[in-house]
């Protein structure tokens, strides 16, 4: 086959795949999650559905890969937002990098909420929504590891935990080679599970009840975050 045929051909492939992309955000955004279905993205983009099995395995498969695309968006979002601060201490490119978390999950409500009810399983973990997580995972993970480096916070005493808990966090601060040892990881993952999920009940409107505007409960839960790592807040 001629170069030129095979690298028009590619092309096309990822013209399609970007429409069969942009054709499930489009369900998933007007019509919810249940309706995103191999039958109706391919309606969308004017194919049959065996013929979208060309392209994807099954309604898994393109759920990973369009999943992929939402934790890059959000990613490049808070990788823009640290990198405006470039020669800024690590404190301030942490906060940068959660206020362009926050701003991007309330402007994307449906993307986030997929995000959020799409865990990754075990058996998923070369595809390339296991990647594209791992980047999202990653851009705090290195800031706090550099926060820890250069202007460590306080830690409690591992021996006074539980011994599971020991044993996980031992068992994380391996996973990520050691870039942050176990004691600082329990610190690190305590400030995410709070920050990720006030952000979570926020998009998924789990606070209605009590607040029409999160964003200065969002911004007190940055300031507690600020003490507990050790960081200088400012907005």
């Amino acid at each position: 086959m001629p170069a030129g045929t095979s690298s028009r051909r590619e092309k096309l492939r990822r013209s399609t795949l970007a429409e069969i992309h942009a054709a499930a955000r489009a369900l998933l955004v007007e019509q919810g999650s249940s309706a995103v279905t191999i039958n109706a993205v391919a309606r969308k983009v004017g194919m049959s559905g065996p013929a979208l099995y060309h392209y994807y395995a099954g309604h898994e498969e393109l759920v990973s890969a369009v999943t992929a695309d939402f934790f890059r968006e959000l990613t490049t979002a808070m990788e823009e937002a640290r990198d405006a601060r470039a020669d800024a201490p690590a404190g301030e490119r942490i906060l940068a990098a959660c206020r362009a978390m926050r701003a991007w999950a309330i402007a994307h409500p449906a993307e986030f909420g997929w995000i959020f009810a799409s865990p990754i399983p075990p058996s998923d973990r070369e595809s390339p929504r296991h990647q594209a997580g791992q980047r999202f995972e990653q851009v705090l993970l290195d800031l706090v590891a550099e926060q820890w480096r250069t202007r460590p916070f306080p830690v409690p005493d591992l021996a006074e935990l539980p011994a599971s808990l020991r044993e996980q966090l031992t068992a994380y601060s391996a996973a990520i080679d050691g870039q942050l040892p176990p004691a600082a990881a329990h610190v690190f993952l305590s400030c995410w599970i709070r920050l990720y999920g006030l952000l979570c009940m926020e998009v998924l409107h789990q606070l209605d009840f009590a607040f029409s505007d999160l964003e200065p409960v969002f911004e007190d839960c940055l300031r507690d975050l600020a003490t507990i790592l050790n960081l200088e807040f400012g907005a």
